[in-house]
């Protein structure tokens, strides 16, 4: 009798310790399916974030371009002061006023404060000998591509004739900004465009003429970009 006592406590024991187990096993797959549906709503609010956000640190300072910085005035016709939303993609166009520096379009913007006469602005002018100059910071909206104003940078293109190819000191500024700004925001040479993919104008317009030469440099922006994050 006492055996049988003996091996029914036994039993009911070794009961309880895998209905323990069970509710263990059942907690722990609960648990693991509460942090799997927490990380996926972080990640999807984090991607979905409107506000705009920039890497920063001494390697992206470290490979950015150089450039001066001719800030415009804040005013209705160049420069809103409107902020951004988050940055998705960098626009390219062409100034379709051959022969002028980048100096030269952006005291055109800064003028449009006192003429009137548009609006119109872009975040960086490229010149003909490759210089760089800002024109609107990349956390505030340039008057450049419509509606994508509010989630890109743009760059304006200086050009020498009226084709609107690029000299080579340009272009190859332009890939290097590109590639930095991709850097910057974390985007890839697929987020850069032109302002025809927005609105179906005209510019750049030789990368509109040659679209084999478009695909050339949206190429070239993709491996200097890799080189950059391998720096």
């Amino acid at each position: 009798m006492k055996r049988k006592r003996t091996q029914k406590i036994k039993g009911r024991t070794a009961a309880q310790k895998k209905r323990r187990m069970k509710r263990a096993l059942r907690l722990g797959f609960v648990l693991l399916i509460l942090l799997a549906l927490l990380l996926g709503v972080m990640k999807v609010s984090g991607r979905c974030s409107n506000e705009y956000s920039e890497r920063t640190g001494d390697a992206i300072d470290a490979l950015r371009p150089e450039m001066d910085v001719e800030l415009l005035t804040v005013n209705p016709y160049s420069r809103p002061g409107t902020s951004t939303q988050k940055i998705t993609g960098i626009v390219v166009h062409y100034t379709a006023n051959p022969g002028a520096t980048a100096m030269e379009n952006r005291n055109y913007f800064e003028n449009l404060k006192d003429t009137h006469e548009t609006k119109a602005s872009s975040n960086f002018v490229v010149g003909i000998e490759g210089e760089i100059v800002q024109c609107v910071p990349t956390w505030e909206v340039a008057y450049a591509s419509n509606r994508r104003n509010i989630d890109t940078v743009s760059i304006e293109c200086c050009h020498p004739d009226d084709t609107g190819k690029f000299t080579d000191a340009t272009y190859q500024s332009v890939v290097e900004l590109c590639a930095w700004l991709c850097m910057k925001f974390d985007l890839n040479s697929d987020d850069v465009i032109r302002h025809y993919d927005v609105t179906g104008k005209e510019c750049p317009k030789y990368f509109v003429d040659h679209e084999d030469a478009w695909e050339n440099f949206r190429q070239d922006v993709k491996e200097t970009l890799a080189r950059q994050q391998n720096y």
